[in-house]
């Protein structure tokens, strides 16, 4: 059984994300900004960390972000939901919420974006890079 990214007591998780999307950069400021107790940790998808933890299929769909828990790997909106349910309030409803939406329909509207992301939020050159109180939550 998985374990519950809503229960008090949870395991430090990894989120992967594609380190040249605007968007998924967008995503982890966020993220970091209100992880307050640093549950998290955060890794480019082009990263060594990733090709040492993720099978070959994770890591080279850049168009998902894919969470890494102790108790399994996921990837797109079922990312998404356990990821929010790792934030304080209200986040964690937010997560639960969108969880209550059918897996297809919530991935069909995960794609959508994830197929148009470069053009709206922009692409870099290269990953982003952690700020010196950041440095500690980053793999490479």
């Amino acid at each position: 059984m998985d374990a519950d990214p809503c229960s008090p007591v949870h395991q430090p998780s990894v989120v992967f994300y594609d380190g040249v999307c605007g968007l998924c950069s967008r995503w982890i400021d966020f993220l970091f900004r209100h992880d307050r107790r640093r549950r998290l940790k955060f890794a480019p998808l082009q990263g060594t960390t990733a090709s040492q933890t993720l099978p070959g299929g994770a890591r080279m769909n850049p168009d998902s972000v894919v969470l890494w828990e102790p108790a399994g790997i996921y990837e797109k909106s079922d990312a998404v939901w356990r990821i929010l349910c790792t934030l304080p309030f209200p986040w964690p409803c937010c997560g639960w919420a969108l969880r209550l939406v059918p897996r297809f329909l919530r991935n069909w509207g995960y794609e959508l974006i994830a197929r148009r992301r470069y053009r709206w939020f922009g692409k870099t050159e290269s990953c982003r890079l952690p700020t010196p109180e950041e440095r500690a939550q980053f793999l490479p």
